[in-house]
C-alpha cells in the first residue's frame, strides 16, 4: 500500500523534528519540513503531498492561515492545523479556510495518527461528493430540459442554463426567490395565470401540474412548455425541496398543427372521393337515388344514440356512403326492373356485397370499411349473405347498417312496389329483433323514431 505523503510546516525546530519522527514511525512519508509559510505554498505546489500539517502561528509576512487557505483553495490539498494557542480572531480566520482537523500541541502519536486518518478520509469523501456534484451539474447543464430546484419553502436553490434562457432570469438573481415569481405560467388559451403548489408536490411523488400552458419570461416572451415536478427525497425519506423540469414544445406544437392540417386535407380528399363514388352508383340507379345518403343519416343517428365513440361514428358514416358500391357491377336493367326479380337476377344483386369488398379492400381506411360493406347483409341468425355469419361475428357497424338499410329500403319507393310506411318498417325490425337484427340496434332505432327522427331530403 502506498504511503501517504505529509508536508510539515512548523517554525519551532524541536517540535518540527518530533513531528517528523512520529510520522515516520507511524509509516507516513514526510515530503519536507518547512518553517516559512510562503515556502510551504511553493513546496506543496511542487510536491503535492496528501496532507499538510500547518502551524497556525507562523512568523513572517505570510501567516499559517493564509498559507493554508492557498494550499486548499488553489492546490486542493487538505490541511490540519497545529496550535498551542491562538487568539479568537485567528481561530475564526482559520475556520474560514475549511481545515480538516486541529491538533493541540503537545500531542501523542495516537492523536496524530487518528487526526491524519480522519482528515484523509474526510477529504476523500469530499472529493467524491464534489466529483458527483460536478457530474450532476454537467448533466443538468447539458440536458434538453430546463431544471429548477427549490428548498422546502419553494425558494429557488438551483437553475440550469436552459432554465435561465426560458425564464429570462439568471441563477444569481433567481436564488432564494419564490418559484412562482420566476416561473410564471399562464393557460395557453385563456391567458389566466397559473401557479405551482410546492405543498401539493411534496405530498405526492408525481404532482399533476397545470397543462396546456405557456411560460412567460422576464422579457415577456411566451413559450409553450411541457413540465413535471417531483419532491427531492434522500435515502432516509427526508424531503429537502422540489425539482421542476420543463421543455420548450414550440416545434412539437407546430408539427402537431401541421399534422392536423395534413390530416384534414387528406380527410377532405377522401370524403370527396367517397362522395364521387357514391354519386356514380346512384346515377346508375335513379330509383334509389339518395339511398346511401339516407342510410348513412340513419346509421349515424343510431350510432350516436348507442353512445359510440366519435371515431366509430365516423367509420359508420364512411361505410354508409359506400355500402352499395358493389352495385356498380349489377346491370342497370336489373336495378331498375319494375317487376319481380328472377332467382338468377336476385343472385346477381346479392353479389354486390362481395364486389364492394373487393373494390375497397386495398384502400387503407382508418376503419374496416371493406369488411363492414361485406357484412351489411348478414343477419344475427346466420340467414344473411354472403358468408352466413352469426351474432357478434358480424361487425357492430355492419349490424347498424343492416337495420338502417332495411328501414330506408322499406320506407322509400322501389320499381317493383310503392313505399311502405315507417310504422311498417319499424314493425319489421321489432318482430325480427334478436332473430335477424341486433336487439340493441333495434331498440336504439325505435327510440330515435319515437323521439321524432325523420330522413332529411336534399
Amino acid at each position: 500500500m502506498e504511503k501517504s505523503k505529509i508536508l510539515v510546516v512548523e517554525d519551532e525546530s524541536i517540535v518540527a523534528r518530533d513531528i517528523r519522527n512520529m510520522l515516520l514511525s507511524l509509516g507516513y512519508e514526510v515530503t519536507a519540513v518547512i518553517s516559512d509559510a510562503q515556502e510551504a505554498v511553493n513546496t506543496a505546489k511542487k510536491e503535492h503531498p496528501n496532507l499538510v500539517l500547518m502551524d497556525i502561528m507562523l512568523q513572517g509576512e505570510t501567516s499559517g492561515v493564509e498559507a493554508a487557505d492557498k494550499i486548499y483553495s488553489q492546490l486542493n490539498i487538505p490541511v490540519v492545523y497545529l496550535t498551542a494557542y491562538a487568539d479568537e480572531t485567528t481561530l475564526q480566520r482559520a475556520k474560514e479556510t475549511e481545515p480538516f482537523g486541529y491538533l493541540l500541541k503537545p500531542f501523542e502519536e495516537r492523536e496524530l495518527k487518528s487526526t491524519i486518518e480522519i482528515a484523509l478520509y474526510k477529504f476523500g469523501m469530499e472529493m467524491k461528493l464534489k466529483e458527483r456534484e460536478r457530474w450532476l451539474s454537467t448533466m443538468l447543464k447539458s440536458i434538453k430540459d430546463g431544471v429548477i430546484a427549490t428548498d422546502i419553502k419553494g425558494n429557488i436553490t438551483f437553475m440550469n442554463p436552459l432554465a435561465e434562457t426560458l425564464t429570462g432570469w439568471t441563477q444569481a438573481k433567481a436564488l432564494k426567490r419564490p418559484l412562482n415569481e420566476v416561473y410564471k405560467i399562464k393557460d395557453e388559451k385563456k391567458g389566466i395565470e397559473q401557479s405551482i403548489s410546492i405543498r401539493q408536490i411534496l405530498k405526492k411523488d408525481q404532482y399533476r401540474l397545470p397543462s396546456n400552458i405557456v411560460l412567460e419570461s422576464k422579457r415577456g416572451i411566451a413559450t409553450p412548455i411541457d413540465h413535471r415536478a417531483s419532491p427531492i427525497t434522500d435515502e432516509m425519506g427526508n424531503t429537502s425541496g422540489v425539482v421542476l423540469a420543463f421543455r420548450d414544445i414550440t416545434q412539437q406544437k407546430k408539427t402537431e398543427e401541421e399534422l392536423i392540417q395534413s390530416y384534414q386535407r387528406l380527410k377532405q380528399a377522401m370524403d370527396g372521393t367517397v362522395q364521387a363514388m357514391a354519386f356514380t352508383i346512384e346515377t346508375r340507379d335513379p330509383y334509389t337515388a339518395g339511398h346511401q345518403r339516407r342510410v348513412t343519416q340513419l346509421a349515424c343517428a343510431l350510432a350516436e344514440k348507442m353512445a359510440l365513440p366519435e371515431d366509430v361514428i365516423a367509420g359508420v358514416r364512411m361505410a354508409g356512403d359506400l355500402h352499395d358500391i358493389g352495385k356498380i357491377y349489377v346491370p342497370a336493367e336489373i336495378l331498375s326492373k319494375p317487376g319481380k326479380l328472377s332467382e338468377a337476377e336476385y343472385n346477381i344483386i346479392k353479389t354486390h356485397s362481395q364486389v364492394g369488398y373487393d373494390i375497397l379492400k386495398t384502400i387503407e381506411f382508418p376503419w374496416p370499411i371493406a369488411d363492414i360493406v361485406l357484412q351489411h347483409h348478414e343477419r344475427i341468425n346466420g340467414s344473411g349473405y354472403p358468408a352466413g355469419l352469426r351474432g357478434k361475428k358480424i361487425l357492430l357497424e355492419a349490424r347498424i347498417l343492416a337495420v338502417a338499410d332495411v328501414i330506408e329500403a322499406m320506407a322509400t319507393h322501389r320499381p317493383y312496389r310503392p313505399a311502405l310506411s315507417i310504422e311498417d318498417a319499424l314493425e319489421e325490425i321489432s318482430e325480427n329483433r334478436e332473430k335477424l337484427y341486433d336487439p340493441k340496434v333495434v331498440d336504439a332505432c325505435l327510440e330515435i323514431f319515437e323521439e321524432g327522427f325523420a330522413f332529411e331530403e336534399k
